[in-house]
């Protein structure tokens, strides 16, 4: 019964804040689109409450599409409002039928360099024309249009309606850091509430346009509009296929951020199919009654996830909030400033416009679908940015399909042919170009740096292949990294992560065969294999400096390869190790200023989003504090430096003397105490990285979390901490294909942790 009690709490308050966040957003989505003002509630309403009960996404909040601003802007010029609402009716019923027909998964196979795109270039529309409205105008037809009106309207704008702009986009910008400094009831009013409050405050003695809202009355009846069929079928398909793209990537996006929270506070993962039909019955309603299209929107959603929404409850109670607020406050709703609404929106548009989407998708090199959708949406409309879009992902796919280069290098021992690229028929002339390069009876080595390779360009390499060999010549194919394929039994060859041992194939034969030798002889095999791999990619991190996603703070043994164990690369780890993997809490002495300095300059200015503290087996610190070789009192440093690990080694005496489980493995009992106190030292490591202030600020505002991790070198097996049982769960090999899941979840790829971001 609490805990119904709680949930019922939470729900009821989150439904306040997404409540207060969805009324002046639908107000102004609605005055972008020239409909009537009060579509934009009973959009909100319906969304809530429909798609709240129907859909597949508990947490997600339904509204007032932001997305369609510019398709619903366009629709209500060219055809009116009454047949607006019929195109709403009808994408809603063909949404229905993708929701019976379950291909919701497929929607989301479009590259994210188009819906991005997209996305961007509907916030690009949305920004130039609000400000417009900003400035007291009104907006043009066309983006060109308002961008070339721009100059005219900023002399003849009054100064009183960008004066309350101005003060709407301040408050938005500015709220977060300000209530944070605040305490009491302020930290629970959220940014677009207090914005819209603020600009309405200062636009009270002044003379500027407001909210003005009919008379409720019943709804028209929705007219078909009048034209050419294909135009009306292409309209109704870009309302859906743009609100069901939205509403879907903002239900992964939902689901993705509810899934961060402890483990009791989770929800059941969202059911696209049923989310699909859950927005097209909103759609048909909203149509019926004279609202807006509806999608799920990332923002309402978020702010529902973090306000403290535990079932749908939340996002049913905020409609129901709207539709009272509709009802009874429209006086109060009057007083607001369209410049106040006209700037909120302004702004969600220019948030639309994702820079880390762009460095993403530039790292991806799709940067080019990206900026021919931004600009085709922005110049012609969102159908046509999306099939141009989808044509440069076509040509960029076709082109790197048939992309094939080859080099012949002539070196002292042999001819090596280098093929990059994919092998199909187009390629087979330049190969047969660069096999006439080689001489008869010579040695030469061909490295194919491909995943392709038709008929064609098979029967190329065997047929060069057997007549070089019988004129006398040796040929080796070989991979990507230069190894060769066809090596004899048993010989050694260092392919990724094979055990570091007896490393003969790495020794240079003009040195001795000692350490320096060896090391030497590793670093030419990295030159010659590896460089010509990375130099691309650590290129770019020279030019842009570091920009890593995670803090991994590990021990300092030999054993330990924390890019073999998170599957990272260059740029992807920024690394700590120590004896131990030891954290000193705050206000331990001077020498200690090294691992804090570390950790205050990857939150402050690397900006990490994560912390990682990784133990393991068999550690030569856990040993030495369990044994009698350092006394308390010596004062050799690593004695000094190993005081810092004695609060875990308190920790565990206490487990000792109480009988408590306090730190387990989940599939297996832990080995021993040296074992134990591995484990129970990572989580004393996390503790005192909670007590630094950097950490703290961060991990309270949500944007940095902290993980444990422990790796045990001999049966090459991680497991991952639950923080809220203190159990460490294995990573299994499977777990990375059925998609990412909380930290303390049981076992995805290393990159749901937080990890890595492989390039």
């Amino acid at each position: 019964m609490r805990l119904r009690r709680n949930l019922h709490r939470s729900d009821l308050s989150a439904s306040i804040t997404v409540f207060l966040i969805a009324v002046p957003l639908s107000l102004g989505i609605a005055l972008a689109t020239g409909a009537p003002l009060q579509s934009g509630l009973v959009a909100a309403a319906v969304g809530g409450i429909v798609a709240g009960l129907l859909g597949g996404a508990p947490l997600q909040v339904s509204g007032a599409a932001t997305s369609l601003v510019v398709i619903t802007a366009d629709l209500v010029q060219r055809y009116g409002w009454r047949a607006t609402c019929a195109v709403t009716v009808l994408a809603g019923l063909v949404q229905l039928l993708l929701g019976v027909l379950r291909v919701a998964r497929a929607a989301l196979a479009v590259s994210p360099a188009i819906v991005h795109g997209m996305l961007a270039g509907i916030g690009t529309v949305i920004a130039v024309g609000q400000l417009h409205v900003v400035l007291g105008g009104s907006p043009q037809n066309s983006t060109v249009d308002n961008i070339a009106a721009l100059p005219g309207q900023l002399i003849d704008s009054h100064p009183a309606t960008p004066f309350v702009g101005v003060i709407t986009v301040a408050v938005l910008l500015g709220w977060r850091r300000l209530r944070g400094r605040t305490g009491g009831a302020l930290r629970r009013i959220p940014a677009p509430l207090a914005a819209v409050a603020l600009g309405t405050l200062a636009a009270a003695p002044l003379s500027v346009p407001r909210v003005e809202l009919p008379s409720w009355q019943a709804p028209a009846l929705p007219a078909l509009p009048e034209g050419p069929v294909l135009g009306i079928a292409a309209v109704v398909l870009t309302v859906t296929l743009v609100a069901s793209m939205e509403s879907l990537l903002s239900a992964v996006a939902v689901d993705a951020l509810q899934a961060k929270r402890e483990a009791g506070a989770q929800v059941a993962p969202a059911r696209l199919d049923r989310e699909l039909l859950g927005q097209g019955a909103s759609n048909v309603l909203s149509g019926l009654l004279g609202g807006l299209p509806i999608a799920g929107g990332a923002m309402r959603g978020s702010a529902n996830v973090e306000a403290g929404a535990r079932t749908r409850r939340a996002t049913v109670l905020h409609g129901v909030w709207v539709l009272l607020c509709a009802g009874l406050a429209g006086r109060a709703l009057e007083a607001i400033p369209l410049a106040a609404l006209a700037a909120l929106v302004m702004l969600v548009g220019v948030r639309m416009v994702s820079f880390a989407h762009i460095r993403h998708i530039q790292r991806h090199r799709e940067f080019p679908v990206y900026a021919a959708t931004l600009g085709t949406v922005v110049v012609f409309g969102v159908l046509q940015g999306v099939a141009a879009g989808g044509a440069v992902a076509v040509f960029l796919s076709l082109r790197r399909l048939t992309r094939t280069r080859v080099t012949v290098t002539e070196e002292p021992d042999c001819h090596r042919v280098r093929v990059s690229g994919q092998l199909t028929f187009l390629a087979v002339p330049r190969l047969t170009r660069a096999f006439a390069q080689v001489p008869d009876g010579a040695d030469a080595v061909v490295e194919l740096d491909g995943s392709f390779m038709d008929h064609a360009a098979y029967e190329a390499l065997r047929g060069w292949s057997e007549r070089h060999r019988s004129r006398g010549g040796r040929a080796v194919f070989g991979d990507g990294a230069g190894q060769a394929v066809g090596e004899p039994p048993g010989a050694h060859a260092c392919r990724p992560w094979t055990p570091w041992r007896n490393h003969h194939c790495t020794r240079s034969e003009s040195v001795p065969a000692t350490s320096g030798g060896q090391l030497i002889g590793g670093v030419s095999a990295f030159q010659r294999n590896t460089a010509p791999l990375v130099r691309e990619e650590l290129a770019r991190l020279a030019r842009e400096g570091q920009r890593p996603g995670q803090l991994f703070i590990t021990c300092a043994d030999s054993r330990l390869v924390t890019s073999m164990i998170t599957s990272s690369g260059p740029g992807d780890l920024f690394t700590v190790r120590n004896i131990g993997n030891l954290m000193p809490p705050p206000g331990s002495d001077a020498s200690c200023d090294s691992v804090a300095a570390a950790v205050e300059y990857a939150v402050d200015v690397l900006g990490v989003s994560s912390i990682t503290v990784c133990g393991h087996s068999g550690c030569g610190a856990m040993q030495a504090l369990l044994g009698s070789d350092h006394e308390p009192g010596a004062q050799t440093p690593l004695a000094r430096w190993l005081r810092h690990g004695r609060p875990s080694l308190a920790r565990l005496s206490r487990i000792g003397r109480l009988g408590r489980g306090e730190v387990a493995l989940a599939d297996r009992p832990v080995a021993d105490d040296h074992e134990r106190l591995s484990l129970v030292n990572v989580i004393q490591q996390l503790d005192h990285l909670t007590a630094h202030p950097c950490v703290a600020r961060r991990v309270s505002e949500g944007a940095l979390q902290l993980h444990g991790m422990y790796f045990h070198v001999g049966e090459a097996q991680a497991y991952i901490l639950d923080r809220s049982t203190s159990v460490f769960a294995a990573v299994r090999p499977e777990a990375g294909q059925e998609g990412p899941v909380a930290a303390a979840g049981s076992g995805p790829e290393p990159e749901a942790y937080g990890l890595t971001t492989k390039v």
